[in-house]
């Protein structure tokens, strides 16, 4: 953490968020991709301020119907990321990437006429499988074309995709305030333009190099080339899975949230209830203000691995604050509330980095873009998984639940900081050998133009997630 957490900042996070918007790592294509992807959170906010009152008042789904419709698709959002990494070992990133902003323009247009309950489940799930396939491929974008200075990139998404989220709800805001059938409609719209306008800006972007498989090169035309190695698979690497696996419950601070914050302050607290908004104020606000300098004290691979231990610490204070925001008046639990609100924010933003870093950083240059895409499960399984624990579990049990999950969450990060930095040490290992580990990552490969051995023998590369 010397570099990290010294409290002198790091060099990618001089500037200011404007200025590095203006001059992104990668240059044009990054910049593009950027504004793309604030286009598509804002469609995606849209959405996910107007879905489930769609599907409510037009759609006509009751309850039972609307849960099992959103847990199918959260389900199918698993296979989006290892189905997009595995294709784009072999394909073009930024052609898979439009037919994925084409797949979701497709479904948005589809409901708007879809009348039945099973073409809604379908609908919905390919939505949620195009969009974690999205995600993937973004992430894979941004490695290529950011190269070591990705986690400013990360930072800089962050930005972009939070005030487009913010966005995107403020402009559903209006049609909800409407409320007319055609106004839900009107929604929907909206969200299938910002795939259009997503999808021409991603076709304005260059292809990033290295796409498709990394192989050795031939002998400029003296007789056949040597056929490559098999590229490893992170199905078979135990240290890799351990790592995803691993990063599930680091995801939590989505869950906390987006569920356990609204509903302990509704049925365990005195609070008032227009406290609630306020979680996305602050959650918006501290995104854009802060992820540029949290991002640049946790850049590296090392520094990635230590921000997770203080992951831990930190949502472990969250919990602490929930557990003791049920005595007390409406001022103190609305304090409290707020309090975890920051709390669980800052854990995001470390996490976001922290994951960002470690999925690229331990994966083998050979075969990123596929293990990059099992790496993306852990957000979409937490996603499923998250809400039915806190729910289920977590505040079922009262206070005691919110101090056993962060003393949990706290364990499995220090866990996870251990894991990530024995693997980091093999690679070290291995670059400085010239050899290479049993399992996982081969070769210290460069693609993106920097030195063998660089950064703990990790390429120069690639982060919702």
């Amino acid at each position: 953490m010397r570099r990290a957490w010294d409290g002198k900042g790091g060099g990618d996070g001089r500037g200011g968020l404007l200025a590095q918007l203006r001059r992104p790592p990668g240059g044009r294509d990054a910049r593009i991709m950027l504004l793309a992807q604030c286009v598509d959170r804002t469609g995606t906010g849209v959405w996910a301020a107007a879905s489930v009152l769609y599907f409510t008042f037009v759609s006509g789904l009751d309850a039972r119907e609307l849960g099992l419709l959103l847990g199918v698709g959260a389900v199918a959002g698993i296979a989006g990321s290892p189905l997009a990494g595995r294709a784009a070992e072999r394909l073009s990133v930024r052609g898979l990437l439009i037919g994925c902003h084409l797949l979701r323009l497709g479904t948005m247009v589809a409901l708007l006429v879809a009348d039945d309950f099973t073409t809604l489940l379908l609908l919905v799930a390919l939505t949620s499988l195009g969009e974690r396939a999205a995600k993937t491929l973004e992430m894979l974008f941004a490695t290529r074309v950011a190269g070591e200075r990705r986690t400013t990139y990360q930072a800089l998404f962050r930005s972009v995709a939070n005030a487009g989220y913010a966005l995107g709800a403020g402009v559903a805001a209006l049609g909800l305030a409407v409320g007319t059938t055609n106004a839900y409609r009107a929604l929907i719209l909206a969200n299938a333009l910002s795939y259009v306008l997503a999808a021409v800006l991603v076709r304005r972007t260059r292809e990033p190099a290295g796409h498709g498989l990394v192989v050795a090169q031939g002998d400029g035309g003296q007789g056949r080339s040597p056929a490559p190695e098999p590229a490893p698979s992170p199905w078979r690497d135990p240290g890799y899975l351990l790592f995803v696996l691993l990063d599930i419950p680091m995801n939590l601070d989505d869950a906390v949230l987006g569920v356990g914050l609204p509903l302990w302050l509704v049925h365990h607290t005195t609070a008032p209830h227009a406290v609630v908004p306020a979680f996305l104020v602050i959650n918006t606000v501290l995104v854009v203000v802060l992820q540029l300098r949290v991002s640049a004290r946790a850049e590296g691979p090392r520094e990635a691995a230590s921000a997770v231990g203080w992951y831990g610490v930190t949502l472990l204070a969250c919990c602490l604050v929930l557990a003791t925001a049920t005595g007390g008046g409406a001022w103190s639990a609305s304090l409290a509330m707020l309090a975890a609100a920051m709390l669980v924010t800052l854990a995001e933003l470390l996490r976001s980095v922290s994951s960002w870093e470690l999925a690229v950083s331990l994966a083998p240059p050979r075969a990123r873009a596929s293990y990059l895409g099992v790496a993306g499960m852990a957000q979409s399984v937490q996603k499923s998984v998250g809400p039915p624990l806190l729910t289920g579990a977590v505040m079922t049990a009262g206070p005691a639940g919110w101090l056993a999950l962060g003393a949990a969450v706290t364990v499995l990060s220090l866990v996870q900081r251990q894991a990530g930095l024995r693997r980091l040490a093999a690679l070290a290992e291995s670059a400085s050998a010239g050899g290479a580990p049993r399992r996982g990552p081969k070769t210290p490969e460069t693609p993106e133009g920097g030195t063998p051995g660089q950064k703990l023998g990790v390429p120069p590369s690639e982060k919702d997630r």
